[in-house]
């Protein structure tokens, strides 16, 4: 079933390492093996809500082959009124069970502006009541890992809920291994920042964007470690710009290991750090840093 010469990239053993699923493991080797993906539940011997989950995980981390469908209708956004949310209430009982659910939640009633959010969430996002649940609870949990003591609004998980919708996540296995790989964001960003010594606060949104950014490179602890190094030898400090110029640098060599680098980088390693020729757009960067501060 899977050819015995196939080579998993790089980046791709990462990701699967890093989701931690044995199934989405074995079903990447199985479709990239060159197999009938409509096939796997037999010939893997997977139950059907098994091999759902592993499929959703490769979707999740960007490995299943087929293009994630929207499910956001084409055309204006439609405005309901009073009128729509009292007749699905009166009409819809998988409507009113949602409404109660939703309300439980979050802790408190819902006015009518809210209603108008969540049947949008049903008629226009097509989200089932199952994902609902789960995408309210996963912003309850996301608010809270924040630091906030409040519930978020319906406006705020509007936003999430549209997010999900453009990329397809329209089943609990979706939404389950969506936030699998958000926990795993989440738990990558808070090793980077020991390594970066932020203690007492969140990243910036600049700051959360320079990181991610070197985890998706695949760096590992260690690689960024030394780059924080080289970047406070070099600059008195952490400049971010100075050290996404040196993890860049290794990207494209393809160093991602600290053991990569001590062997690929070793020439520039192995000078002192004031005989250290510093490139043209690390320069800049360290210039930047002064006129800013």
């Amino acid at each position: 079933m899977v050819a015995a010469d196939l080579t998993v990239p790089e980046k791709d053993m990462r990701k699967l390492l890093a989701a931690a699923s044995p199934e989405a493991a074995l079903l990447y080797l199985y479709v990239n093996g060159g197999n009938d993906p409509e096939k796997a539940e037999e010939e893997l011997h997977l139950a059907s809500s098994r091999l759902s989950c592993a499929a959703a995980t490769l979707r999740q981390l960007g490995l299943w082959p087929e293009k994630r469908v929207t499910h956001i209708a084409p055309g204006e956004r439609p405005d309901y009124t009073e009128k729509d949310v009292l007749s699905t209430m009166e009409q819809d009982s998988s409507f009113r069970g949602l409404y109660g659910e939703v309300q439980r939640l979050l802790g408190r009633n819902l006015n009518t502006e809210e209603l108008k959010i969540l049947l949008g969430f049903v008629r226009y996002l097509n989200l089932p009541a199952d994902v609902i649940s789960v995408l309210v609870c996963y912003c309850k949990d996301r608010a809270r890992r924040r630091g906030s003591s409040r519930n978020p609004s319906l406006r705020t998980i509007e936003k999430e809920a549209y997010a999900w919708a453009e990329a397809g996540i329209d089943t609990v296995e979706e939404a389950s291994a969506f936030i699998q790989a958000q926990n795993v964001r989440a738990s990558r960003l808070g090793q980077l920042m020991k390594v970066l010594q932020i203690r007492g606060r969140s990243l910036t949104a600049a700051e959360e964007k320079y990181a991610q950014s070197w985890l998706d490179m695949g760096f590992d602890n260690e690689a960024l470690a030394m780059a924080y190094e080289r970047t406070c030898l070099n600059t008195g400090g952490l400049n971010w710009a100075y050290m996404n110029k040196i993890l860049q640098r290794w990207h494209q060599a393809g160093l991602h290991t600290a053991t990569a680098i001590r062997t690929g980088d070793k020439k520039d390693l192995d000078r002192p750090a004031e005989r250290r020729a510093l490139d043209e757009d690390e320069a800049a960067a360290i210039k930047r840093m002064f006129q800013e501060g």
